[in-house]
């Protein structure tokens, strides 16, 4: 059983996490959850408790009607998990930091005009893009965290 509460609990949270990432979050926190100090501090804050909140918003329905045997520490531990991680992540220099430790700056510049061969129209400005290298490796850290969380939610 454990599998199947698994696949719907991460199926849950990765549909929550792409709504609440780029629906539920505004712009202005955005903008400013990667500032130094406490204005970032706060905006991150701010968005990963939206974001947890959307999580908790699609998971109950998902439990109650699949009828999912999920206790209230697993839940409390997996959204924590996942919550800690994304700030953590969101912070955009620690992730930059993780980028760079893993031999992956280059590609974390990708799509930047940071990044050696960043895309340019004809007439040399910058061109339009669909992200960036920064961009990816934040979700994709985003998704191990999830499936971290999805691990502790069906399990504990």
């Amino acid at each position: 059983m454990h599998a199947a509460t698994f696949a719907a609990v991460f199926a849950a949270l990765y549909v929550a996490h792409s709504v609440g990432d780029h629906w539920v979050q505004t712009s202005r926190q955005s903008a400013d959850k990667g500032k130094p100090g406490w204005t970032g501090r706060l905006a991150d804050a701010r968005h990963v408790a939206t974001l947890t909140l959307t999580k908790l918003v699609v998971l109950l329905p998902v439990a109650l009607l699949l009828d999912l045997r999920l206790s209230l520490a697993g839940v409390a531990a997996g959204l924590g998990v996942d919550a800690l991680t994304h700030w953590w992540a969101d912070r955009r220099s620690t992730l930059a930091r993780l980028a760079k430790a893993c031999g992956l700056a280059e590609f974390y510049s990708l799509g930047t005009g940071a990044h050696p061969f960043h895309p340019v129209t004809a007439e040399g400005k910058p061109a339009a893009h669909l992200g960036t290298g920064a961009y990816a490796l934040d979700q994709a850290f985003h998704h191990l965290w999830l499936l971290v969380a999805a691990l502790i939610i069906a399990t504990v």
